[in-house]
């Protein structure tokens, strides 16, 4: 098994040994925790920051951020955690694919453009001469949606990942390290890949990569007992996320919202703009089409297990991920 294929091993074998799909949540619960990650700016901190969630579900929230989506599984799966707000798909694959009972119920964010890799400038390497890639030491966060994408760019571009030396790092720590010349290339997203153009650049846009099918969207996810279980406070908890994707997209409220969001998200008001500007909210209704959680999504799922299983990183996909969508609580939430 290849250095990746150790790493995101780990990642599953973490998965199993917390319980997988182990419940929960208790049968009258009071509290839940909620993950989401910091520098990554979305409307819900809004209805976070105002208590809104709390007032419209009438349980206690503890919010815990971050910094993968890897590690949101494993807290899910520990029971530590009952919802993870904008886990990426490939995170969510490599746990499913494992055995993980998650379940993603809302797409959280799509974001083409604000999840990439990134060449040092000094090394002078753009698309036309990707293939100088071989050899090189890259920083990337496994099994995550950046973690997909470099895989994609490198097979698009003929480059042999098993000549590189791949490091597991969470985007904030490759960043810095990036920074301080220790990696040839580093891959992320939100605050930390902001940070790391200011020391190389991108191979591919956002628009080239969906060209070549890297879609990169996040979903809401949780076990499935806690869907099942507790499927009226789930839904609660969409109704008030996707009214605050709502207020967002009318665009009259955006300098009242950034202003609460980026102190939440910890970042200044104009990273934040500039970072959401890169991101699209569908709503419920664009969620429920066939393009996401009526079809799109799950097809997505098997095309992402497929290239990580051939990739070596993982041992095997499943033949559907169709259970492992739950569009439910989101058309319950559409009729509150």
């Amino acid at each position: 098994m290849n250095t990746i294929g150790k790493l995101l091993g780990g990642v599953a074998a973490l998965a199993l040994a917390t319980g997988l799909g182990t419940a929960t949540a208790t049968a009258d619960m009071d509290e839940i925790t909620v993950a989401y990650f910091l520098e990554w700016p979305m409307p819900f901190q809004y209805a976070k920051v105002k208590g809104t969630y709390e007032d419209e579900m009438g349980v206690k929230i503890n919010w815990r951020s971050f910094d993968t989506g890897t590690a949101m599984s494993a807290a899910m799966a520990s029971g530590d955690v009952q919802i993870a707000v904008s886990q990426g798909v490939p995170p969510f694959v490599v746990a499913t694919s494992a055995g993980q009972d998650l379940q993603a119920v809302d797409v959280a964010v799509s974001y083409a453009d604000n999840d990439n890799c990134v060449v040092a400038s000094g090394l002078e390497i753009d698309k036309s001469s990707a293939g100088e890639l071989a050899g090189k030491k890259v920083g990337v966060p496994i099994g995550t949606a950046a973690h997909y994408g470099f895989l994609k760019q490198m097979d698009h571009f003929g480059v042999d990942i098993s000549t590189m030396e791949i490091v597991d790092m969470a985007p904030p720590d490759g960043a810095a390290a990036f920074a301080q010349g220790n990696l040839d290339m580093v891959c992320g997203w939100g605050g930390s890949l902001r940070r790391m153009l200011e020391h190389g650049n991108v191979l591919l846009t956002g628009a080239e990569k969906e060209e070549l099918g890297i879609l990169v969207f996040d979903v809401t996810s949780t076990p499935a007992s806690f869907a099942a279980e507790e499927g009226d406070l789930l839904a609660k908890f969409l109704k008030v996320t996707a009214d605050a994707n709502a207020k967002w997209n009318e665009g009259g409220s955006k300098d009242e919202m950034i202003e609460v969001i980026a102190k939440d998200a910890g970042m200044d008001k104009d990273a934040t703009a500039s970072t959401m500007a890169t991101f699209i909210f569908p709503d419920a209704s664009e969620q429920l089409s066939a393009k996401w959680l009526g079809g799109g999504s799950q097809e997505f799922m098997k095309g992402v297990a497929d290239v990580f299983v051939t990739a070596g990183s993982i041992d095997s996909a499943l033949d559907t991920y169709e259970d492992n969508v739950n569009a439910a609580p989101l058309k319950s939430a559409s009729g509150m």
